[in-house]
């Protein structure tokens, strides 16, 4: 059988009067449609747990929130839930403010079934790759400079891509000619002195 925390009826007492009636609701029907589930307090607001987090709900001044945890993986026959983005557990359904605003027990039983049946099944929801960072190109003219200063050329070549990068973006964003070229004149002179782009910021 599940098991119940009393840090949530702690939770739920504390809460506004017209959010107790919807976080019980929503306790009961997660525990009909999940005997085993346990529950805990995460990130001090209530989620239940079966082989993972199922959900999760929480309280607020104004309204309360019900999130799925592997909700992009759910496949809401009812048009009930809203998307929030993969891995988000909170939102699923909107701000609710009455119990009017949830949907029927038998509906978010099934809801909770289907949670449970996906963590019982290890199945896992897939994380947005991360955007590919293109390689910064030195342009010509700054190369031509370094080569003119062999310790610039050597401390920049010894640089990580993401310093390289302050002072190549540094300079190409140059507005005029001028300001480019007093820019580049300002690189080569730091970098011969091994210092990065912000080295005035960094705190010794």
């Amino acid at each position: 059988m599940g098991q119940k925390d009393k840090r949530i009826d702690a939770y739920i007492g504390k809460s506004e009067d017209f959010a107790k009636p919807i976080l019980r609701y929503i306790r009961a029907a997660v525990h009909k449609g999940c005997p085993d589930v346990e529950e805990t307090m995460k990130w001090s607001f209530p989620h239940f747990d079966y082989n993972g987090i199922i959900c999760s709900m929480a309280a607020f001044k104004a309204h309360c929130v019900l999130g799925f945890w592997k909700a992009p993986l759910m496949k809401d026959p009812h048009k009930v839930m809203n998307e929030t983005g993969a891995g988000e557990a909170m939102g699923h359904f909107g701000r609710i403010t009455s119990l009017k605003d949830l949907p029927k027990e038998s509906i978010l039983v099934s809801y909770v079934r289907e949670a449970a049946r996906l963590n019982e099944e290890g199945v896992k929801v897939k994380k947005k790759p991360k955007p590919f960072k293109k390689k910064t190109e030195t342009p010509a003219y700054f190369m031509q400079s370094l080569k003119k200063n062999r310790k610039a050329l050597e401390t920049f070549e010894n640089f990580s891509p993401s310093a390289k990068r302050e002072y190549i973006e540094w300079v190409t964003e140059a507005k005029t000619e001028e300001t480019r070229t007093k820019r580049l004149q300002t690189a080569i002179d730091w970098i011969s002195e091994g210092k990065r782009r912000n080295w005035k910021y960094v705190k010794k």
